[in-house]
């Protein structure tokens, strides 16, 4: 699970600087990072309740 929850992090926070570099969409951007940052298991994770 552990496992699962990195790789889902791990590519909301690269898709997140895909849309800010690529799509010039700034909040968009910065949703995804944030979001990829609450889902990973290292630090603060909404699974970790």
């Amino acid at each position: 699970m552990v496992t699962i929850l990195w790789l889902i992090a791990v590519a909301l926070v690269i898709f997140g600087i895909y849309v800010i570099v690529a799509r010039r969409d700034l909040l968009w951007g910065i949703v995804l990072i944030v979001l990829g940052l609450l889902v990973g298991p290292g630090g603060v994770s909404i699974f970790n309740v």
